[in-house]
């Protein structure tokens, strides 16, 4: 812990919270030491009701107190999921400085989220200085919801100074990797009710004062079309720091459009995950960097053509909305994706 990670089982850690401001913003803050989480959290505890049990406290406090006392602790702070319509800072704010006001410089990175990707944040000019996280929320216990995102990072150890560097990009370490999801795959990619999940316009919604006219429930901006608000930039504009963008579909996803199950999470599906992740390794192996005639040959016979259209780039999208996950098929799109990289393009 010196170097402020642990390890178990072959598995390193580092510390870190959600915190959720007076506005219902979410804040990612990443902790140098147990000390320093301990410390953040006794300043914190005056303003909260809920920080002994819930391991997303909410604190009556702005951005800008929360990123002052990460300063003081020498943590690191930035906002998470940020184009979420729900719980982000896009959601209550228009911009980094609306949000964290005069500590707005100190903070470092911002979380992309599922509904968004450097494509998208990058058509906003204020965000070119920061470092894009993919992180992968683990609200779920299935395996296919774990590390469905994830970062890869140039350094020399794995610790939170390295780490950190990373994130500043100082001495050379940096961000290499953003993985994630498609943005059409999240629950809040276009404009959508949350109740009945039907899809609206921008223009639509605004005439239906938010208000489903089918179900009467409540209509929740998408993040394209939050983005395409907040945007200065008609296309992206990517800072020289900013790494590559590998949009990777959850295998079980894959395997569950193969079968034609209704749910990734059926016996089926998991018999064939976990058949094709202890032959190769992991999803990354199986979906991007394995020989394509090795996988073939261990999975399914239509697990392995939706595997072969997924890295040729033969899979559409009906994206999600109003809180439902978008969802991929295998039909022919009218213009092919490019044929998908693998991880040593990069």
């Amino acid at each position: 812990m010196e170097e402020g990670t642990f390890e178990l089982n072959d598995m390193r850690f580092i510390l870190t919270d959600e915190i959720e401001d007076t506005h219902r913003v979410h804040h990612l803050v990443i902790f140098p030491s147990l000390s320093a989480a301990e410390d953040m959290k006794e300043r914190l505890k005056l303003r909260s009701n809920n920080i002994d049990d819930d391991g997303r406290p909410h604190v009556f406090m702005e951005g800008w107190d929360i990123a002052e006392i990460a300063r003081d602790v020498g943590a690191l702070i930035g906002p998470c999921h940020a184009f979420t319509p729900w719980t982000a800072m896009y959601a209550a704010h228009d911009s980094l400085k609306s949000c964290y006001g005069e500590m707005a410089d100190y903070v470092s990175f911002l979380e992309l989220g599922l509904s968004a990707d450097s494509d998208y944040a990058d058509r906003i000019s204020e965000l070119h200085g920061l470092t894009f996280l993919t992180n992968s929320d683990a609200h779920s216990p299935y395996p296919f919801r774990l590390a469905r995102e994830f970062n890869r990072f140039e350094v020399e150890d794995a610790t939170f100074e390295e780490i950190k560097m990373a994130l500043l990009r100082e001495k050379g370490r940096k961000a290499v990797l953003n993985v994630g999801l498609p943005p059409e795959e999240g629950k809040y990619n276009e404009t959508a009710c949350t109740r009945c999940y039907k899809h609206y316009t921008l223009k639509e919604a605004e005439m239906a004062r938010w208000k489903c006219p089918l179900c009467g429930g409540k209509i929740k901006k998408g993040v394209k079309d939050r983005v395409n608000e907040l945007s200065d930039l008609k296309e992206p504009k990517h800072p020289e720091h900013r790494p590559p963008y590998l949009r990777l579909i959850p295998l079980a996803e894959i395997i569950s459009m193969a079968f034609g199950t209704s749910s990734p999470m059926t016996k089926k599906v998991e018999r064939e995950w976990e058949r094709l992740i202890t032959k190769f390794g992991n999803e990354v192996n199986v979906l991007v960097d394995a020989p394509l005639d090795e996988v073939k040959r261990e999975a399914s016979p239509e697990v392995g053509d939706a595997i072969e259209r997924f890295r040729t780039g033969k899979i559409h999208f009906i994206p999600g909305g109003g809180g439902k996950y978008g969802k991929i098929g295998l039909e022919e799109p009218e213009r092919e994706r490019n044929a998908q990289k693998t991880l040593f393009d990069f």
